[in-house]
């Protein structure tokens, strides 16, 4: 069977290249395979057969590169949710726009059985507790790209930490990784939640105000999100710090992970991977079991992209439990609301938030 997906913004995470990712000279050019649309194009199952934008000019650069019929080229979301039957709806827009694009589609006549949205899953919790609830309602399943989710790696290490407990009870977790809080650091807090499997319980923060990518992206506009951190109890107990203020070029995404059975040193920039097992008082170096080399951006970040249309070739043949669902993507986006809310009012904030606290939008691209 031959499934049928539509995608929703055609900017670069769907299939033309990221500035900073990608190779600038194919950016907006050319398709790349780490992408939405590439995700598609690895698998025997999924076809990608239309495309919305509000930019008709966006929409036929993506349409020649990805060989979509200038029928099935539409302007505007409401007309290709109106006219296809999909199995599968990506959406690819800025944040702030996932919340209408995602229930929009869950109610429409596409009747998609997968929506396959962007992170962070929204700019606010409210927004994204009504996506999860839509989309329960209309019994679509919602995946959100947290792309290191979808890498054999980061599953196995989640395997090795929460399974066979190689860390024992977690401590201690002091992590690092470059601005933005919502564009980038997404990233590294949905991993916090998913190797933990834990929820924040209390937070502290600070926000810099600083963001990389008004001149970087040339995003030529204000959004809040910026540079940040802070620390955070996590609702087993676990103390975690969290530094996200560092530009690109100078960061690394690193976090160090201590328990009372060993200390876990995961660097995905410089592709390290170390692990130690707490023996007798001291701590010695082993190999990760089952894990033969580090996490690293050429080869497990491109590669996610396959990885997670697969897995959603499975969710639609009913043989998979979706690896990244919407009430966990949750999870990362009530912390950085809560550095946010801990910054400018100087207090601490408790996890879930009360109204109206769920209602704080922080915008980004």
């Amino acid at each position: 069977m031959t499934y049928r997906a539509g995608i929703i913004g055609t900017g670069g995470i769907a299939g033309m290249g990221i500035l900073g990712m990608h190779d600038s000279s194919k950016i907006g050019k050319q398709k790349i395979d780490a992408s939405h649309a590439g995700g598609y194009n690895s698998t025997e199952d999924i076809e990608l057969v239309a495309v919305a934008d509000v930019s008709k000019e966006k929409i036929d650069t993506f349409g020649e590169a990805w060989e979509i019929p200038e029928a099935r080229r539409y302007v505007g979301h409401d007309e290709m949710l109106a006219e296809e039957d999909l199995d599968v709806v990506s959406v690819c827009t800025p944040t702030f726009l996932h919340h209408e694009h995602v229930t929009d589609a869950a109610q429409s006549a596409a009747d998609p059985d997968v929506i396959w949205c962007e992170k962070p899953v929204a700019s606010k919790v409210q927004h994204a507790e009504e996506m999860v609830e839509v989309c329960d309602t209309n019994d679509t399943e919602l995946v959100i790209n947290h792309s290191f989710r979808f890498t054999t790696k980061q599953q196995k290490l989640r395997r090795l930490i929460q399974d066979e407990n190689i860390l024992g009870d977690i401590q201690s977790v002091s992590t690092q990784f470059r601005m933005e809080l919502m564009r980038n650091s997404t990233h590294l807090l949905d991993t916090l939640v998913h190797l933990l499997e834990a929820r924040a319980d209390q937070v502290s923060g600070y926000i810099t105000g600083e963001n990389e990518a008004v001149d970087s992206l040339k995003a030529g506009q204000h959004v809040d999100d910026a540079g940040g951190g802070g620390h955070v109890v996590m609702d087993d107990g676990t103390f975690v710090t969290i530094d996200c203020t560092i530009p690109r070029d100078m960061s690394s995404m690193s976090m160090q992970f201590i328990g009372s059975e060993g200390k876990l040193y995961l660097n995905n920039d410089d592709g390290e991977w170390r692990y130690w097992s707490l023996e007798d008082g001291e701590h010695v170096e082993k190999p990760l079991p089952g894990i033969e080399d580090a996490w690293t951006w050429e080869v497990d970040y491109k590669n996610s992209f396959k990885n997670a249309a697969h897995h959603i070739s499975d969710l639609l043949a009913g043989e998979a439990i979706n690896h990244s669902p919407g009430e966990e993507a949750i999870r990362s986006l009530e912390v950085i609301i809560g550095f946010y809310l801990s910054h400018y009012t100087g207090g601490q904030v408790s996890i879930p938030l009360e109204n109206p606290l769920r209602d704080i939008r922080i915008t980004s691209w």
